[in-house]
């Protein structure tokens, strides 16, 4: 599933060409892709006709577009989700799920695509007298480390509380969001920790390091557009990322860690894998 860097790769598109604009119709083109919208797909069309989008925001893996009336349009991309920008004359994407037409003379539409169909839009309340528009059903979510009002001190003491292993907290959204499966991996090499390492054990300066990780991968990421293993993760243009090309741990099974030169490990974890370098991250003492 896309994380921070996809996310937020998608959320600037949608603050370029989709903000301030006015929604002329909504067409909904399967049910799935609304499924989350719990008054159906025609009260979602209706609701948002003739409503304004605000700035595009983003907290973690989540996306939503405000609009007025107090109401935010959240997207969820799920596995293969995809909201893109097009000519109103281009061809209908196969997978296409619902389209947004505006009422200016721009000559383009926004699109979501979703060949899997496990992502969608919905549209809910925000959270009374919150700045950013947030989606109440969202409001459990915990900020991420781009996010200027993360509280490092916070999460250090919430990470030593939790009394779990440090990858299953850094994918804990309530605690940390943002991060998933490839960038914990990736910051959890780059501060040769291994994924099973109890949080008990964290010191300040320990926990300190590992944000400071996690903080650069995913800004290297965003550099580049994201992290693309096929087609199905693109940026509203239908551009795809290239991080993969400079991943260190991720999808490197058997090849040499690239600070020792140990062939990466993969093992099953929670229905995923973990990669890691058996030398530079020794798994923890019994």
């Amino acid at each position: 599933m896309p994380e921070l860097p996809e996310v937020e790769v998608v959320r600037r598109g949608l603050q370029r060409w989709v903000r301030g604009r006015t929604v002329a119709e909504v067409e909904v083109r399967h049910p799935r892709a609304v499924r989350r919208h719990t008054a159906g797909a025609v009260d979602f069309a209706t609701r948002l006709k003739g409503q304004r989008i605000g700035e595009a925001r983003r907290r973690g893996k989540y996306l939503w577009l405000p609009v007025t009336d107090g109401l935010s349009v959240l997207a969820h991309l799920g596995m293969s989700g995809q909201l893109l920008v097009q000519p109103q004359d281009a061809p209908d994407e196969k997978h296409l799920r619902i389209r947004f037409t505006f009422d200016d003379d721009a000559g383009t539409e926004l699109r979501f695509v979703d060949q899997r169909t496990f992502g969608g839009l919905s549209l809910h309340d925000a959270v009374p007298g919150d700045p950013e528009g947030l989606p109440d059903v969202i409001a459990h979510i915990a900020r991420d480390p781009l996010d200027p009002a993360f509280d490092d001190d916070a999460f250090h003491e919430a990470l030593r509380r939790r009394r779990t292993t440090v990858k299953r907290a850094l994918l804990d959204q309530s605690l940390i969001s943002g991060v998933g499966n490839i960038y914990a991996d990736e910051a959890l090499w780059r501060s040769r920790l291994h994924y099973d390492r109890p949080t008990a054990t964290f010191t300040r300066p320990r926990t300190a390091e590992l944000l400071g990780h996690i903080r650069d991968v995913m800004s290297a990421a965003l550099a580049v557009g994201g992290t693309s293993f096929d087609s199905l993760y693109v940026n509203v243009n239908g551009e795809s990322g290239y991080f993969e090309r400079s991943l260190d741990a991720y999808g490197r099974e058997d090849e040499p860690c690239r600070r020792c030169g140990t062939a990466m490990r993969r093992r099953p974890w929670m229905n995923r894998s973990s990669y890691f370098c058996p030398r530079c991250q020794r798994p923890p003492r019994p």
